[in-house]
């Protein structure tokens, strides 16, 4: 069923650079800290769980009190709602192997974080209804309409998007979890860069609040910037569901790390702070590539991304964007993400794009590379 996987190419790409390239402007997660910044958010008494924890096996749901930490950033969730995974990709692994089986049919949208689309095709038919780059990226809810089967089992979004910044608009999204909920579909929403962009932006109320058969997707890595925890979870009223992903992870990871939960135990203590800080980061930098990109207009087309930390500008050179991004980090060691990278096997997806990281610090350093890069090929 899921032992074959294709290539995942995301990952690949990064294998070869991330740690290579000197300037990474294509990150997704916010600007991570060091164990002592964070230790210093940290209560007496939650600094010394850390400094004197036992460490041995921790339980599959995860400990009760980093479980009643993320359902506190839910409006309404309990404990017994809310299951710990190892980063936020055993999450997508457990709920799609949970969710469906062969004959189910399943509704993604695309450009799409590749497992979302890669692992439910493993185990059903899947159809894609592609996001509207004319509309703001925004989904067409009649167009999910149109792709719904009477076997369909699922529909996976991700908003804030990946790789465009996107948020949905709240009647759009409204309008979805309702035709869900008449056909009796689940929706699993990658919500992992909620709470994350610009200081303005307004973000979605998260799906497991919203409806009984909503699936919410959260981890350290992104919003918090703390994606070296690997501490996730999925939040859902369906508690049988969750028992059932439950002990497929005993099949995977089995339990979490005991020193990270007591980290990010720490972190969602200090949600506010750590959030305003990555947004104040975001604030900071998006001015600085408006700016880049004004420079430049016959090269990039620049569109300000609604929420999460990236943006996805249309890239309108001649040689292409894959060249473009090639020669960019073999050359100047800056590097971005092609949106060949977020080819999908069912729908088209544009391929004169390039994802651009704005939560992290270094900007500056980086935009500069690339500016003198330009001017030297251009010369």
């Amino acid at each position: 069923m899921l032992g074959n996987l294709p290539e995942f190419r995301l990952e690949t790409h990064f294998s070869k650079w991330e740690f290579k390239a000197k300037y990474h402007l294509t990150a997704s997660d916010a600007e991570s800290m060091s164990l002592p910044e964070l230790l210093a958010m940290a209560s007496e008494s939650d600094r010394k769980a850390f400094e004197t924890m036992w460490l041995g096996y921790t339980e599959t749901w995860g400990a009760p009190d980093l479980r009643e930490a993320i359902a506190k950033t839910y409006l309404d969730q309990s404990t017994d709602n809310v299951l710990c995974f190892a980063g936020a990709s055993e999450g997508i692994f457990a709920a799609n192997a949970v969710l469906l089986e062969a004959g189910d049919h399943a509704i993604v949208v695309t450009p799409n974080y590749q497992s979302h689309e890669t692992l439910p095709s493993q185990i059903c038919e899947v159809t894609a209804v592609p996001l509207d780059p004319d509309d703001g990226w925004s989904l067409d809810i009649d167009r999910v309409r149109d792709a719904i089967r009477p076997n369909t089992k699922l529909v996976t979004i991700n908003f804030p998007h990946n790789p465009t910044g996107a948020i949905l608009e709240p009647d759009r999204y409204m309008a979805l979890i309702e035709l869900c909920r008449q056909h009796g579909i689940w929706i699993l929403h990658d919500e992992i860069f909620h709470g994350l962009g610009p200081s303005d932006a307004v973000h979605l109320p998260l799906v497991a609040d919203e409806y009984e058969r909503g699936l919410s997707l959260g981890v350290m890595s992104k919003s918090y910037g703390l994606p070296g925890l690997r501490i996730g979870w999925i939040a859902c009223r369906d508690q049988a569901v969750l028992r059932r992903m439950e002990r497929l992870k005993h099949y995977l990871s089995i339990c979490n790390s005991g020193p990270s939960e007591r980290l990010a135990v720490i972190a969602l203590k200090n949600r506010d702070a750590i959030l305003s800080r990555n947004c104040a980061i975001v604030d900071e930098n998006l001015p600085k590539l408006e700016a880049f990109f004004a420079r430049y207009p016959d090269l990039f087309e620049w569109r300000r991304p609604d929420g999460s930390c990236m943006a996805f500008p249309r890239y309108l050179g001649r040689d292409g964007v894959e060249a473009f991004a090639k020669s960019l980090v073999e050359e100047a060691g800056v590097l971005l993400l092609p949106s060949t990278i977020y080819s999908s096997e069912l729908s088209e997806t544009p391929a004169d794009r390039f994802r651009i990281g704005v939560g992290r610090r270094g900007m500056d350093e980086g935009l500069a590379a690339m500016d003198a890069h330009l001017r030297r090929n251009r010369a």
